[in-house]
């Protein structure tokens, strides 16, 4: 791959993620403070899991039959672009929901579509493909430090950003490589879903590992939806208590402490390849969800003061709980099923754990954060130990199960 087509992937991968940092992991604390309820700060995030099982459809449609695939791209960024300013300029749940569900459905094949435009231009993706995907990385961590920093995090801006930066990403996708399409003529319904896949449900412990998945993505949509709330309030309560009547500072760099999450991220998947020559993958899986269960554990019982250690623990183990189960899911599911059948069997997985689990998982938290809630508005307290308690219950039946009923009868390869 040439040098040149290296760095516009680079850029493309790096705004790409610049979107999706700014808004994703801040947009809970932006609802709350506009008034939202839990419930309705759980169904707009579950808006993004609707567009994720829509996306292979549309990907597999258009992207990959009819139109260059960073036309695509430009186009769908352009069109968010707007969608995101809307949201700008609305605070009626009803009218945010619809529009938020509209950007998402624009904005959720832009994640396969900066991949596969990748990829295609490369000569060894196995190689070539990870130091350019880390600066998706790098941006997400850059961009939330920016926001914690000054302290935009509750406030409209994060929309703002991403609307900025969806325009210039929508204008360079049609300077990038020419991407056409690989297929042509008409495909099925199941061969657009990936029915070969459904085979692989023949094998009991895939068919638990697939099970599983789902699970565990219902404590992940809690941390995604209610994270940044979570630890913010730990905060704000320790700063009051230490200075009453006082007035609370524009930033508490909630942002910047929870982008050690990616930075773990980036750690854990550099130790995954140690990791399997001394586990397997079966263990592997089971530190995950055991690392799932400790983090939840941390956010219920650490504050901002004695225990804010816990806090900082919950935030870093996220690179054990993502790399250790999901991005070994991933190579599980890749040694399962076979050269034939692999992109099918992958986006199976991905339509299951952040379409239907994460759906679940958005939903669900946002009924346990209002059944926790007293008040309503700037006066509403949360318990949130007894919210997070929630996912670190399910997550510990999600272990024992696994534990109990998955076997690895498939020749564990090293990475």
């Amino acid at each position: 791959m040439k040098s040149r087509i290296s760095v516009q992937l680079a850029i493309m991968m790096f705004l790409q993620f610049v979107i999706w940092g700014a808004w994703y992991g801040q947009l809970s604390k932006y609802l709350l403070a506009i008034n939202f309820t839990g419930t309705q700060v759980g169904n707009i995030y579950a808006t993004f899991s609707i567009a994720m099982i829509v996306s292979p459809f549309f990907v597999g449609m258009i992207a990959d039959r009819f139109m260059n695939a960073e036309r695509v791209l430009g186009i769908l960024n352009l069109v968010g672009a707007a969608l995101l300013y809307s949201l700008t300029q609305t605070t009626d749940y009803n009218t945010f929901y619809f529009l938020m569900l509209l950007y998402c459905l624009s904005f959720a094949p832009t994640i396969a579509l900066t991949a596969s435009i990748s990829m295609r231009q490369m000569t060894n993706p196995e190689k070539q493909f990870p130091p350019i995907r880390v600066l998706g990385t790098v941006a997400w961590i850059a961009v939330t430090n920016l926001i914690g920093s000054m302290g935009w995090g509750d406030k409209v801006t994060i929309f703002y950003i991403s609307m900025a930066v969806a325009i210039v990403l929508g204008l360079y996708a049609f300077t990038l490589p020419k991407t056409p399409p690989v297929t042509t003529g008409k495909a099925s319904f199941g061969q657009i879903l990936g029915k070969d896949a459904f085979g692989l449900f023949k094998n009991t412990s895939f068919t638990i590992f697939f099970f599983s998945s789902v699970a565990i993505c219902i404590p992940l949509s809690f941390y995604y939806a209610f994270g940044n709330p979570s630890i913010t309030d730990a905060y704000k309560n320790a700063f009051i208590a230490a200075n009453p009547g006082a007035l609370l500072p524009d930033t508490f760099y909630v942002e910047n402490k929870m982008s050690l999450g990616q930075v773990s991220e980036v750690v854990f998947m550099l130790l995954l390849p140690f990791a399997y020559g001394k586990l397997g993958i079966k263990n592997i899986l089971i530190l995950g969800l055991v690392a799932w269960i400790v983090r939840f554990v941390c956010f219920g019982y650490g504050d901002a003061d004695s225990n804010s250690w816990m806090l900082y623990a919950g935030i870093i183990l996220h690179g054990i709980c993502y790399d250790f189960f999901f991005v070994s899911g991933m190579i599980y599911t890749d040694q399962k099923a076979g050269e034939k059948i692999k992109s099918s069997a992958q986006g199976l997985i991905s339509l299951a754990t952040y379409g239907i689990g994460m759906w679940i998982g958005s939903v669900l938290s946002g009924i346990v954060k209002d059944k926790y809630t007293t008040g309503s508005g700037a006066t509403a307290v949360t318990n949130w130990t007894s919210v997070w308690l929630v996912p670190a219950g399910i997550a510990a039946v999600v272990l024992v199960l696994f534990f109990l009923l998955f076997r690895n009868d498939a020749k564990t390869k090293t990475a």
